[in-house]
């Protein structure tokens, strides 16, 4: 008799020892979980020049970054817009110094250096890029010199 009790308090602990690690695994799961929810990903918008116009309107305070080159941006450029040029050994350290908490409004040209852009700024993880898939070619109101 004695052996059985033994042995069924050798089972109770077993028993308790085994369900103590499955809960610790599920917290571990749910830890594991959590963390992987709160990576954020960089929201990208593709929209046209005529719609940036508007968003512009209502949010004149927006960061626009031109990146095209210091020549192009001379030439003409959208008010209040920042150079950054996409073909400099630099782009990616000057882009680093924005605050990549806010939005941007994103173009080039005609949309190919801008599209290649975007990988950079998913790289550092910016919060949210606003690109005009259009570029500057679809811009229809005045620019400034």
């Amino acid at each position: 008799m004695n052996t059985n009790l033994n042995f069924s308090v050798f089972i109770l602990i077993i028993g308790l020892f085994m369900n103590s690690s499955c809960e610790q695994k599920e917290a571990e799961n749910s830890v594991t979980e959590s963390m992987v929810l709160t990576v954020q990903e960089t929201k990208i918008e593709n929209i046209k020049a005529m719609e940036a116009a508007k968003i512009l309107e209502k949010n004149p305070d927006m960061m626009v970054l031109d990146i095209r080159t210091p020549e192009e941006f001379n030439s003409g450029h959208i008010p209040a817009s920042i150079n950054i040029d996409y073909n400099a050994e630099n782009f990616e350290l000057e882009i680093k110094k924005l605050d990549r908490s806010k939005p941007y409004l994103m173009h080039c040209r005609s949309g190919r250096r801008s599209t290649a852009a975007l990988d950079t700024f998913r790289k550092l993880k910016f919060d949210h890029i606003i690109h005009i898939d259009d570029g500057i070619l679809g811009w229809n109101k005045e620019l400034t010199k």
